[in-house]
């Protein structure tokens, strides 16, 4: 069995004692590919103090048996009765179970579990997922230098009133493939002119013309995991205001990569750009958080805002500030970093500085 895996087992198993559970299911298949690194479309798990067992349909038992080591493999269209009958067997009466589930699906639990004690667990394998171990961190670094490259590519795409915006997005979502990515980790955003004044304006058939502001905030899976970067370059020309703000974003961003290390609070994270955006009188345009947590999806923990809680080695996030102005444009400008004992790591490492086609 891969060691990293079983790991991760045995902190879950840990984490279980802990938090005084008997046992848990696990039915998100994010965490599911996370404990057995099975990525089909039908899986259960049960986790007990002694047991794990691993429930798939007969259109990947196969796969199961092939890929899955440290787990007792049941093959079963009707998971939910396999998992009653190893409860009444082991003489356990409780049951945790994932929150995010639908209410269908808590319906399903509490017929399947009468006189089960069902407690709604939030977060339980995504805390064990916060801290990323060398692997992730390899492989997000991938992602990353995927759409790296892709950044670059797309600068001699671009034709200034012939290209639209969803010509851009189509572009680099196929270039991030020809590099290895096995998709897109969202919807790519390309906006230009007063398009880039909205945060998340997916992209349109507007042309992108000269003299524009130009957003793009895209990433790709690669083996998984994720990367989530923006960047914000200018058509044609650069007004003095234009030239202005960027330098006050890049400068936001810079020093949140000078600051960032293990201890520092999620308040502190977010204070360090905001403050500088703020200073420079654009506090009020600065519309969004500071940043997330990546990995196996493109938004996890940790979010920030006003919390005494702590980054952590082995976190990645990212750091993304930006200034938008209604109706005319906005500047953003993300990198994806892990957090370090004594600072940070920049995975995203296509170039920064005004650059102006």
């Amino acid at each position: 069995m891969s060691e990293v895996i079983e790991e991760r087992l045995k902190k879950c198993q840990k984490l279980l004692k802990d938090k005084g559970l008997e046992a848990i299911l696990i039915t998100n298949l994010t965490n599911c590919y996370y404990l057995t690194g099975f990525s089909g479309s039908a899986a259960t798990i049960l986790i007990t103090r002694e047991r794990r067992i691993f429930i798939t349909d007969s259109r990947y038992t196969l796969m199961a048996k092939a890929g899955i080591e440290g787990f007792d493999i049941i093959e079963s269209r009707t998971p939910l009765r396999v998992v009653a009958d190893l409860l009444e067997t082991d003489r356990l009466d409780q049951l945790a179970f994932e929150d995010h589930v639908s209410f269908f699906y808590y319906q399903a639990l509490q017929s399947a579990f009468s006189g089960i004690t069902l407690l709604a667990q939030s977060g339980f394998v995504e805390e064990l997922r916060l801290i990323k171990d060398d692997s992730e961190i390899r492989t997000i670094a991938k992602a990353c230098s995927i759409s790296d490259k892709a950044f670059i590519d797309a600068l001699d795409f671009i034709k200034p009133g012939i290209t639209t915006e969803q010509e851009l997005a189509n572009f680099l979502d196929f270039r991030m493939r020809q590099y290895g990515a096995s998709g897109t980790s969202f919807d790519t955003i390309a906006a230009s002119g007063f398009r880039s004044a909205m945060p998340h304006g997916r992209a349109s058939d507007k042309v992108i013309g000269s003299g524009e502001t130009l957003t793009m905030d895209f990433g790709c899976y690669y083996n998984h995991y994720v990367s989530d970067m923006t960047r914000t370059i200018h058509i044609g020309q650069v007004t003095d205001q234009e030239r202005e703000i960027y330098g006050i974003v890049l400068a936001a961003n810079e020093a949140l990569i000078e600051k960032a290390r293990a201890g520092m609070t999620f308040t502190d994270f977010d204070k360090v750009p905001r403050d500088l955006i703020a200073a420079a009188g654009y506090g009020s345009n600065f519309t969004h958080g500071i940043g997330h947590g990546i990995g196996l999806d493109i938004h996890e923990n940790p979010f920030f805002g006003k919390s005494q809680k702590e980054l952590q080695v082995g976190m990645v996030v990212t750091d993304e500030p930006g200034i938008y102005l209604d109706d005319k444009y906005g500047v953003r400008i993300e990198d994806d970093l892990v957090i370090t004992e004594k600072g940070c790591q920049v995975l995203t490492l296509a170039p920064k500085e005004l650059i102006v086609l």
